[in-house]
């Protein structure tokens, strides 16, 4: 929606007129590869999409915080007394749990009204709730500012979005999707350590290829996936290997060769969890290598390599993903396919040759609908900044 459209859209809900209203901006992210191990602390490498949260905000003077949305007809008021009360709504939770958050880490939450215009489709594995926690976190930290509180920077925002949807959603997330919805930078991917948060900007120059994003519109939700599960099921690896390998703190901390040397000493479903972990880890360095190198076809092998550990290892994927990506990798001119996100459902992100992709998206939404019943949804996607107020003009 644009600005314009927004404005009358608040003031036809709130009242008032156009002089007062702020946008604020979050991205949705894609993650190139090194999926399922953020919140083992390992290295990931996302990025931030044109697709993302606009919110429409004016202060209202009084002791709530009112939500509606463009895309839903669902509203909510939250009074800034009783944040707390607010973890089973239909909609309208994320944004509690970051004003929740933020109120106990001393940000004051003054009451305003917000308006939501997510073109992140819900669902999808492109970070839609970490798009809407970056964008209410910055919007709530600007105005706690202007009344004489504490502000934050993205990289502290990202890290209090990411509290809140472990906290008080109860969806145990590592910071990947927050981070890129908050750090990202316009054409490059980011490089981050979820250990330590030290990241790092990778260029996305690519000669001959361009990433493109299939939606394969499987709901799904991270609350009633085994999202949870194989976190658990990561979390009992580490404690495992902890007695074998001195000095690691997580899971990423451990290499192949020390992997191999102990794999024996986990149980089978576990044993493929840290499998596909170690090597995910590995496989994100690799990456980042080629992208650097300009190695396309190497970067293609890669995320293949990636799809496969996620479909075999950890488990992830179902027949809709795997169909999309399979699809895709048998396209003479895709490099290489995988699920992006957390999987059970959602996008997948192939490596495409610019000149093909026309014709890559016939073939693969004929034989996805043939194969699945279902209609594939592809995006023309570009990487931009991650979180920003919205200068007039801009969006």
């Amino acid at each position: 929606m644009e600005l314009k459209e927004l404005t009358e859209k608040f003031i036809e809900i709130y009242g008032g007129d156009k002089s007062d209203i702020r946008f604020f901006s979050a991205a949705g992210r894609i993650n190139v590869i090194g999926e399922h191990i953020d919140y083992c602390g390992g290295p990931v490498l996302p990025a931030a999409l044109n697709l993302r949260t606009l919110v429409a905000a004016r202060k209202n003077g009084g002791g709530v915080i009112r939500l509606a949305a463009t895309t839903i007809d669902k509203r909510a008021e939250l009074d800034i007394n009783k944040l707390n009360s607010y973890r089973n709504l239909e909609w309208g939770e994320y944004q509690a749990g970051v004003a929740y958050v933020l109120r106990n880490e001393g940000y004051n939450i003054v009451g305003c009204d917000l308006l939501y215009d997510t073109t992140v489709p819900f669902g999808s594995g492109l970070s839609s709730s970490a798009s809407i926690e970056v964008a209410t976190a910055l919007t709530l930290s600007t105005f706690s500012a202007e009344s004489g509180g504490k502000s934050g920077d993205n990289k502290e925002l990202a890290v209090l979005s990411q509290r809140a949807e472990n906290e008080y959603a109860g969806v145990s997330c590592g910071i990947m999707d927050q981070f890129a919805s908050a750090m990202g930078k316009k054409d490059c991917a980011v490089f981050l350590n979820c250990a330590t948060l030290d990241y790092e900007y990778i260029p996305i120059v690519l000669k001959d290829c361009a990433f493109v994003v299939a939606n394969s519109n499987k709901k799904r939700s991270l609350q009633e996936s085994k999202y949870n599960e194989r976190r658990a099921e990561c979390e009992t690896a580490l404690d495992i290997l902890k007695k074998h390998i001195k000095g690691i703190t997580c899971l990423a901390d451990v290499s192949v060769s020390d992997f191999e040397k102990f794999a024996d000493k986990l149980p089978e479903v576990v044993r493929k969890r840290a499998r596909h972990v170690v090597y995910e880890c590995e496989r994100v360095k690799k990456s980042v290598a080629a992208m650097r190198g300009g190695d396309e076809e190497r970067l293609g092998k890669l995320l293949n390599e990636s799809h496969y550990s996620l479909r075999d290892l950890y488990e992830v994927t179902g027949k809709e993903l795997d169909a999309l990506t399979e699809l895709s990798r048998n396209f003479d001119g895709c490099l290489g396919s995988r699920m992006t996100g957390a999987g059970f459902g959602g996008c997948t992100v192939s490596l495409v040759k610019k000149d093909k992709v026309s014709a890559f998206i016939k073939h693969v939404s004929e034989g996805y609908k043939k194969a699945t019943g279902l209609t594939a949804e592809f995006y023309e996607t570009a990487v931009e900044d991650g979180a920003f107020e919205v200068a007039l003009g801009i969006i």
